[in-house]
């Protein structure tokens, strides 16, 4: 069976399986730099080497480069700082192409040779213009991504009604599925703002305890 170790690019992301490629000193927590189709990215690996059946892999098994090295978060930290002054000048560039978007963040990849905007918008969006204008104005590949209401809070994170930061944006790997008969069944208040989260849809906590009832 292979040996793999379980990734995750974001705290709360999904687990990929990748190749230590004979890393097996790998552990927990570890910073890697790995392989992806779309380059390199930074990860964070979440389980140490370990073997899985040929049944669980989907896809091609990327591998592992190597170790994350101080130079790499430095560099990671550098892009972010420009992640607010894109946002900024790619908004004035909605304005011009006046697109019914809303932007909600900017993202560069590791190496810096991916640029995503995150958007959201009542109806489909031609952006094709737009990512040209974008293209000329940032000298780097443009990704447009249109997302729900659910993906704006898990990118922007907050606070969820309980007090606590919001679960999607911390640990779940998924998004929770929930119904109001949940809340039924829970006796919970069928108030769309009592059973409700930052994002307007149902909590994603009204699954937590429902199989106890």
């Amino acid at each position: 069976m292979p040996i793999v170790v379980g990734i995750r690019f974001k705290d709360s992301g999904k687990t990929y399986f990748f190749d230590p490629r004979g890393l097996d000193l790998l552990t927990g927590g570890d910073h890697v730099i790995v392989e992806t189709v779309r380059g390199l990215e930074l990860a964070k690996i979440i389980h140490p080497p370990h073997e899985v059946s040929e049944a669980e892999i989907v896809g091609e098994l990327k591998p592992v480069i190597r170790r994350a090295e101080d130079a790499d978060f430095e560099r990671m930290r550098l892009l972010s700082e420009r992640h607010e002054e894109v946002l900024a000048r790619c908004s004035e560039k909605v304005l011009e192409h006046n697109l019914p978007m809303r932007l909600v963040k900017a993202e560069y990849s590791f190496d810096g040779s991916r640029l995503t905007f995150y958007f959201t918008s009542e109806k489909r969006v031609d952006f094709r213009m737009l990512v040209r204008d974008l293209a000329r104005t940032f000298k780097t590949r443009i990704e447009l991504r249109q997302i729900g209401p659910r993906d704006e809070a898990k990118l922007l994170g907050g606070i969820g009604p309980c007090g606590r930061m919001l679960c999607c944006a911390t640990f779940l790997p998924d998004y929770a599925r929930v119904s109001i008969k949940m809340a039924k069944d829970q006796d919970l208040p069928l108030n769309p703002t009592k059973i409700s989260g930052v994002c307007g849809r149902l909590l994603c906590c009204l699954s937590y305890e429902h199989d106890q009832y």
